[in-house]
């Protein structure tokens, strides 16, 4: 039986945690991130694509034409973040927002033939960036799970 993920804190999790900057696991998410987004930074460069952009483009390269809404979801972004990101790709040409025809109040997003043809191009990002990380293929699976059980775990803490 498979098993079921857990928000509450392990049983061996200490009382009270150090104070030093050294034994924060914060600081080395955020460095970590730091280092993370500025290799996208220059592998995405050259596609003229910001990282948030990059995540957009590549849930519709998967996923085909999605409402607004949709996207979102699968971006954990509002609206009122993901509307401008939009607004920016489709003047770049690689996407369309078009109102669906049986709800006026339902946008779609698009891929444009040159959003296709951007995939091509962006196919090496993931590549590069799993080198530069220095992990392997399990290692890479671990580290994705834990981030996931982290996440889930302090947005329910957060909402509590």
């Amino acid at each position: 039986m498979p098993e079921t993920p857990s928000t509450s804190p392990p049983d061996d999790a200490p009382a009270e945690l150090s104070m030093l900057l050294d034994d924060q696991l914060c600081f080395g998410l955020y460095s970590a991130s730091r280092a993370v987004t500025g290799m996208y930074r220059r592998l995405l460069g050259p596609l003229e694509l910001t990282y948030p952009q990059y995540l957009a483009m590549l849930v519709l390269w998967d996923r085909g034409t999605l409402p607004v809404g949709a996207l979102g979801e699968a971006l954990d972004l509002d609206y009122g973040t993901l509307s401008p990101l939009l607004k920016r790709l489709e003047a770049r040409g690689v996407v369309r927002r078009e109102r669906r025809a049986d709800d006026e109040r339902s946008v779609l997003v698009a891929l444009t033939d040159e959003g296709e043809a951007l995939r091509e191009r962006a196919r090496r990002v993931p590549t590069e960036m799993g080198r530069a990380m220095g992990l392997d293929a399990a290692e890479l699976a671990v580290t994705r799970r834990t981030l996931e059980r982290l996440t889930r775990s302090v947005v329910a803490a957060t909402a509590a």
